[in-house]
């Protein structure tokens, strides 16, 4: 018996009627790598699952929570685990497009999952085979999960335990098999005597964290105090920043991880996440300025960051350890090539600071606040618009597998994925990688999102911009022979050459 921590809490806490705290994973596959050209069944899908059952507890455990949420849950093994029950078969109809599969996706992503079961469901669909890109024959698995279970590293880790690294069955990771308990759960009365325990040592702990870290604190609130005007970022209101509905509508466009590796060459430092951001800021200001609604000030990106110890594989700190950091992506700079400077900039500046005692502080001091506090403060935040107040949007950059991946003997050929979103922050933009592939995932409802092929449009236009400079970028920026390239080196850091204005491309405005 596991109990959550109070991060992972939270994802239930903070979960409403209209908006969902559980994420869907996508994985196509191509079932033309099957050897001997067998067809791959639901049923063998079914048993693929049921062999991979043993390597993760994520499977069959379900969260028993106390009354009144006296203290956090606990996750308890289902005595009445039923596997069968967690997947579902279906078939796009004809013709089987993209569009249809995207509104397929966004109204399966839009059911809450049996919380009084473990909380995970598999849905395969068939019938792809009209989506643009794809061979005949692909079908689709849609695993959806509640975030209180995983974040983004454990998910990728829950998937790499489920994958293969060939067509003949083997695993892709070594396998370990999960020591399962007796399943008996503990007499209620205990459970309670226990959470009366911890609710009493809450408060102890919290002093005991500040005044540990109190000579920090002062220091950081002085840094703080003067950087406060510069660091100053309004969050300007934009559509995306109301309360949502459950109509959600969801996205996807693939591109080359290549190209985004070219656009780092455009400035010293640039992360792919970065490039990332770059992009959507472009995409964004595309579209709000075709509708009249661009801001004057930059729009707020919240980006989550995994806070596990570097090469850590999720195995040692189950369930969500991830930190955020709340970023402009200067929506207001019209030059794509200052506007990529000015975030990587600013990223650095905001991963630096929440590496700090502050974001450590706050971690520390989360882990001893009581379960009911914790319920508390997160209805009363969903009812005071305090998302609307902290950002306009989610974007976050999962890096995935770069080799190629298998189940059933079929290779999986594309990955995508929805997230949840909150009352205040109707839009969310992913973009998990996969084998020299990167996807960019949109996640919003059909009040705020109604032309959502428009707004996919704005994005690829927004990554064209930016691969244009790269080929326009001018000869003396580029590596050359010999002496020449050597002497060029060593002044770059002072004379590194921006694009000539004239050599921008002319974009139509939107």
């Amino acid at each position: 018996m596991h109990q959550l921590s109070p991060q992972d809490a939270q994802f239930l806490y903070a979960e409403t009627e209209h908006n969902l705290t559980h994420v869907t994973s996508v994985a196509i596959y191509d079932p033309s790598t099957v050897p001997g050209g067998q067809t791959v069944r639901f049923t063998d899908i079914i048993a693929h699952v049921r062999e991979r059952l043993a390597y993760n507890p994520v499977f069959f455990r379900r969260l028993l929570r106390l009354p009144l949420e006296i203290d956090y849950p606990y996750w308890v093994e289902d005595e009445y685990f039923d596997l069968e029950y967690h997947m579902q078969h279906g078939r796009l109809p004809e013709p089987g497009d993209w569009r249809q599969f995207c509104i397929h996706m966004a109204r399966y992503h839009s059911r809450p999952l049996d919380m009084n079961r473990p909380p995970w469901e598999i849905f395969v669909v068939e019938g792809l085979d009209h989506v643009e890109g794809l061979p005949k024959g692909c079908y689709a698995i849609a695993t959806k999960i509640h975030h209180a279970a995983v974040d983004g590293a454990s998910l990728m880790k829950f998937f790499a335990s489920m994958a293969d690294g060939d067509n003949l069955g083997t695993p892709l990771v070594p396998l370990e098999e999960v020591v399962v308990g007796s399943g008996e759960i503990p007499a209620m009365p205990a459970l309670i005597s226990r959470a009366f325990k911890n609710n009493l040592r809450s408060p102890l702990r919290i002093a005991e964290t500040v005044m540990r870290a109190a000579p920090s604190l002062v220091q950081a609130a002085q840094d703080s105090v003067a950087k406060r005007d510069e660091d100053k970022h309004p969050v300007p209101p934009t559509r995306f920043n109301v309360d949502l509905s459950p109509h959600k509508m969801f996205d996807a466009r693939v591109v080359p991880l290549d190209d985004l590796k070219r656009i780092r060459q455009l400035q010293s430092g640039v992360t792919i996440n970065d490039v990332v951001l770059a992009i959507c800021a472009g995409g964004l200001r595309r579209y709000l300025s075709h509708h009249g609604e661009l801001p004057d000030e930059s729009i707020i990106a919240w980006v989550p960051i995994n806070a596990r110890p570097r090469g850590s594989d999720g195995s040692d700190l189950p369930g969500n350890n991830i930190s955020a950091m709340t970023t402009p992506i200067f929506t207001d700079e019209p030059d794509p090539l200052k506007r990529l400077q000015r975030i990587q900039q600013s990223t650095r500046a905001s991963k630096e600071a929440r590496s700090g005692i502050s974001a450590r502080l706050m971690t520390d001091v989360t882990r001893h606040v009581p379960a009911a506090t914790q319920v508390l403060a997160s209805r009363l935040l969903l009812r005071s618009g305090a998302a609307a107040k902290m950002c306009n949007l989610f974007i976050s950059n999962v890096p995935g597998p770069q080799i190629p991946m298998y189940m059933n003997g079929a290779r999986m050929v594309r990955s995508v994925g929805l997230a949840p979103l909150a009352d205040g922050m109707g839009l969310f933009i992913g973009t998990p990688s996969y084998d020299g592939q990167m996807s960019f995932n949109v996640i919003s409802t059909r009040e705020l999102l109604p032309d959502i092929e428009f707004f996919m449009d704005c994005i690829e236009e927004s990554l064209a911009e930016l691969l244009t400079l790269v080929d326009d970028k001018p000869p003396a920026t580029k590596k050359r022979a010999g002496a020449k390239r050597r002497t060029v080196a060593k002044k770059a850091p002072r004379t590194k050459a921006r694009p000539k204005k004239t050599a921008r491309p002319k974009t139509k405005a939107k």
